[in-house]
């Protein structure tokens, strides 16, 4: 008889990881997180603790002490069953806790299953020509048979999963080497083990370096994937900038070694290299990977960074390096991306059984999740491809397999058809529709085609390589000339970019009928220069999430305003009842009296301030807040940060106020910062702002320039994840309701879907025709769908916006001896839920928040005591 699994660890109050004495609040949620973890399999945790409370060294100090010890009650229970000397053999000697943890061997690499060896065979051989009739070294035919696609065989009914066992690649250099190597190196796969995401990069170096500060930095062994992009060192690759091109350019590489055999055997005889190079010379000595992770497991945690100055130090490639140390990892760190798209998880052999996934900044992960299945394709797009295609054909039709030749004629038809749709616009008016997926495939009358074996088949046979490659040569002139920089080869309106939308939108179209939805934008006759495009809407987040938490032993989600939980609950797992949830929130640890919220309903000459869309643009509006800021900025020392619901709408503003002269008369206060739309300069923008307030503080002059102000926008760089600890933001000013637009055709779908699942199902009734709109329609305006919205769709709504002040004013207060002000600028913040129909904006502040909040009716007066004095 097995012994009994050992029971779980005891509930703790102390985690002496914690590098000093943590607060009250921090001890609690430390506490929450240990048992939590600790009541079991199937562990669900929502914990919400505000921006600059110690959340991240919160969770690290507490979910790795309980992986601690969860391994230290493994190993005394397996021991105390050795002692008993268990009566079985094998495998029944272990405890069945012990075997619940312990993978499966890993399944070895082999030809594609259901496939015949000699058909494995046969579809790896070049195809050749008839007796006869091979052609002259250096003819057109010589040449173009690099791009020839290999025989593709079509086999009946070859499981979609061929390839479901076969290990990630790892890069490397010989495949014979390679080989030879995994063989020797499999190491058993670390179980359980910790998953830590976040959505930015610098959010997860952030992570790391908290981690450090920890004795857990050294003690247990810790990867931080990334991108290629943050990780790649090959120059050459780098400098294509994107990471569209950057990964396009990566895995053209991995298969490079594939065509230099070709090469080798172009001479008729066959040549079998013991060693072929791989095409990027960061990856071609295993000798290298191998010395890149014992440095990084000697050096302990390290952030991205540290591991792509690693890589450049010993010449080998960080980003497959720290892939191929996933499996003996005991912490893994990583983005959202790699983590919650389950074809990133495949691609890099991540293995969620048993282990716990935490997941931080979470406040709006459904709408991550769907964001990640959605795909769009342009007909421009869609024109190229169509013409490569033809072209590929034309050109190689008479060589071609019956299989190669039937699935690239089926990818001809689906494109034309597409293209088809795009451009028959019968009416000027309606340019937009949704439709299901179904109602998709049924008006182009393409349900008869097998999109499964068609995605397969674009996964496996190289095609998009193949014709990209040839769609290239045919822009080189007849001299020789390439007309296509390396860059503009992988630029996103490149060939190989076009064909890999082309791949995302057919993989979306195996989704279940009611999981999202299509748009379909025509083309108007007006002749307007925006492209008629196809887009697939995800819209069920709960299955995608449903992937993650079947395999986790537990699921912790984390962030600094995780309400309304209901939204949470009803968009993630709808399935499970409200008291499997555990829920943990605090409030902050600055101390009351050092924030000052203001709902700030009028300017200083008493007009009210109304900054919904239809008023915000007016020229008393943008005069009377110049006119407030010029006060703000005047009264509050240092660090001043203003955001604004949109980019248009801040250069709208601040276009306005330089004409009027308001900029000159601020930045006789406040040195002007604006936050720029491309991503890339918004770090050099900030430190130019914190140079700006450090170079004020020291001169000290009164009289003059006393800090900065900057300008930004909600949803913004810098309204997610940037700190403004202390004069960074002694004040923060909210305009108005940061509302989505309604007109947002993604956006209006979700409503729809959020406003069926949201109302109760009737008992023996029919449910069936309970929605309130058709499955396809055209476009109705987005307020119109919120009229309809009883209370599901329209609170998701009203969600997004505060939410997105939530993350924005949050960003000043980091620690318990920070303190700043947080103007809230718009009549409507004034509105109570007593004296409106649906809850008040306010009800969905942070409670640290909420409590303090102050409503002046008329500007100046008294705010009911809730003041400060800088």
């Amino acid at each position: 008889m097995p012994a009994p699994p050992p029971p779980p660890p005891p509930p703790r109050r102390d985690f002496p990881a914690f590098p000093f004495a943590p607060y009250p609040i921090q001890s609690e949620f430390m506490s929450f997180l240990y048992g939590a973890l600790s009541s079991g399999p199937g562990a669900l945790a929502l914990l919400e603790s505000p921006t600059g409370t110690g959340k991240t060294l919160s969770i690290i100090c507490s979910a790795l002490q309980w992986l601690v010890d969860h391994r230290d009650a493994a190993a005394r229970g397996s021991t105390t069953a050795a002692a008993a000397g268990g009566g079985g053999e094998g495998d029944g000697d272990e405890p069945d806790w012990m075997r619940d943890f312990t993978p499966l061997p890993p399944e070895k690499p082999t030809a594609k299953k259901g496939r015949p060896p000699a058909a494995a065979a046969r579809s790896k051989a070049p195809r050749r020509a008839p007796a006869g009739s091979e052609k002259p070294e250096g003819s057109e035919e010589a040449e173009d048979e690099e791009f020839l696609v290999e025989e593709y065989e079509i086999d009946g009914e070859v499981g979609v999963r061929r390839e479901a066992g076969k290990r990630p690649h790892r890069g490397g250099g010989s495949s014979s080497e390679s080989e030879a190597d995994g063989e020797e190196e499999e190491e058993e796969e670390v179980t359980p083990k910790v998953f830590f995401t976040s959505r930015t990069h610098s959010q997860l170096s952030q992570f790391v370096g908290e981690l450090k500060k920890t004795e857990f930095g050294r003690r247990l062994r810790t990867v931080c994937l990334g991108s290629r992009k943050n990780l790649c060192i090959n120059k050459d690759v780098l400098k294509l900038g994107s990471a569209n091109r950057i990964n396009e350019r990566c895995l053209e590489l991995q298969k490079s070694k594939k065509s230099s055999k070709t090469k080798v055997e172009g001479d008729n005889r066959k040549v079998c290299q013991s060693k072929t190079s791989c095409g990027c010379p960061m990856i071609r000595k295993r000798g290298l990977q191998k010395e890149f992770k014992s440095e990084v497991s000697e050096q302990g945690a390290l952030d991205i960074e540290d591991l792509a100055q690693l890589g450049k130090k010993i010449g080998t490639c960080p980003y497959y390096g720290a892939r191929d140390m996933v499996r003996t990892a005991d912490l893994v760190v990583l983005p959202y991306q790699s983590l919650l798209l389950k074809s990133a998880r495949e691609s890099l052999g991540l293995n969620l059984k048993n282990s716990v996934v935490i997941i931080d900044e979470a406040h709006n992960l459904a709408d991550s999740l769907t964001s990640m299945y959605n795909s769009k394709i342009t007909s421009s797009q869609l024109n190229a491809i169509l013409s490569h295609l033809e072209a590929y054909l034309n050109r190689f039709q008479s060589v071609l397999g019956a299989g190669n030749r039937r699935y690239i004629q089926t990818l001809t038809v689906l494109t034309r058809s597409f293209l088809r749709v795009l451009t028959s616009n019968q009416d000027d008016a309606c340019t937009m529709t949704s439709m299901t997926i179904n109602q998709f495939l049924f008006s182009l009358d393409i349900d008869n085609i097998n999109i499964v074996k068609l995605c397969q088949y674009v996964k496996e046979s190289n095609i998009i390589h193949k014709v990209s490659g040839y769609a290239n040569k045919l822009n080189i002139n007849q001299d020789g000339v390439n007309h296509l920089s390396h860059q503009q080869q992988y630029d996103e309106g490149s060939s190989i970019a076009s064909f890999q939308t082309l791949a995302d939108f057919l993989r979306s179209l195996l989704n279940c009928n009611d999981n999202g939805r299509i748009i379909v934008a025509r083309k108007k006759f007006s002749g307007q220069p925006e492209d008629a495009y196809l887009k697939f809407v995800m819209l069920c987040a709960e299955k995608i999430f449903l992937e993650i938490t079947c395999d986790a032993y537990a699921v912790i989600l984390a962030g600094g305003t995780l309400q309304p939980i209901e939204e949470t609950r009803l968009r993630l797992f709808p399935n499970l009842p409200p008291s499997d949830i555990k829920f943990f929130t605090c409030n902050h640890i600055v101390p009351p009296e050092s924030i000052l919220p203001i709902a700030v309903t009028r300017g200083p000459s008493g007009k009210a301030f109304d900054f919904s869309y239809s008023s915000r643009s007016s020229h008393t509006m943008i005069e009377e807040l110049g006119r407030f800021l010029c006060n703000v900025v005047t009264t509050v020392p240092e660090g001043v940060v203003m955001f604004f619901a949109s980019y248009e709408y801040e250069r709208f503003v601040y276009d306005a106020w330089a004409a009027s002269g308001m900029i000159s008369k601020i930045s006789k206060k406040k040195h002007v910062f604006r936050e720029p739309k491309n991503s890339v300069d918004v770090e050099m923008t900030l430190n130019k702002y914190k140079e700006a307030i450090q170079s004020c503080s020291k001169s000290s002059q009164d009289a003059g320039v006393t800090g900065a102000l900057l300008l930004a926008v909600v949803g913004g760089k810098i309204s997610e994840g940037i700190n403004f600890s202390d004069g960074m933001g002694r004040c923060v000013v909210m305009v108005g309701l940061p509302y989505p637009s309604p007109s947002d055709v993604e956006l209006t779908e979700t409503i729809k879907y959020i406003e069926n699942i949201s109302k109760p199902v009737l008992v023996g009734g029919d449910n069936s025709s309970s929605s309130k709109y058709d499955d396809e329609c055209k476009l109705q305006p987005g307020f119109d769908i919120l009229r309809k919205c009883n209370k599901g769709g329209r609170e998701y709504y009203e969600n997004l916006c505060m939410k997105a002040v939530n993350q924005s004013i949050g960003r000043a207060i980091r620690h318990a001896n920070d303190y700043a002000a947080m103007l809230l600028v718009d009549s409507r913040y004034a509105h109570t839920s007593s004296n409106r129909s649906s809850s008040s904006p306010t009800d969905k502040l942070p409670q640290w928040i909420k409590t303090r909040l102050a409503c002046a009716q008329n500007y100046g007066e008294d705010s009911g005591g809730s003041s400060f004095t800088y």
